[in-house]
């Protein structure tokens, strides 16, 4: 594991403009950086009318206003549920010294990407170990089933 050598700092008075504006429709839940990261639903538009987005937190409370622009605003992650090996072959780089693993990530709403598991040798090893310990745990539960 690669060690750090220095802390990053924060650039005092730095504009927030970590990755392009995010511009959420009705209902989104939405991440706030000018509000230090805050959630909230959003429950109004910028429009002729108001010159910014209304977020309310979800469990409710007071609301608060983020730029018309959305620059402050980013989508909320949808957390990973799991990961499962897809059916292809692992393949070891000598080169790099890693071990690459095809894999799916399932997320709570239902969607599916595909990702690889990048595995340096000494967690190759560790996982060859832990996965043939499983193998004799399930041979010895299907031993005593019979």
């Amino acid at each position: 594991m690669a060690e750090r050598s220095s802390q990053q700092l924060p650039t005092p008075n730095a504009a927030l403009s970590a990755g392009s504006p995010f511009h959420p429709r009705l209902g989104d839940l939405a991440v706030d950086l000018a509000k230090s990261g805050r959630v909230g639903v959003v429950v109004a538009l910028p429009s002729d009318s108001s010159a910014s987005y209304q977020l309310r937190p979800p469990s409710g409370g007071a609301d608060w206003r983020a730029r018309s622009d959305g620059s402050t605003l980013r989508p909320v992650p949808v957390p990973v549920t799991h990961v499962t090996p897809m059916q292809r072959d692992a393949v070891y780089d000598s080169r790099a010294q890693q071990a690459a693993m095809a894999v799916t990530v399932h997320y709570e709403d239902g969607g599916v990407c595909e990702s690889l598991l990048v595995l340096a040798p000494a967690q190759v090893e560790l996982y060859y170990n832990q996965l043939g310990h499983m193998i004799k745990a399930r041979e010895s539960a299907q031993d005593r089933r019979r």
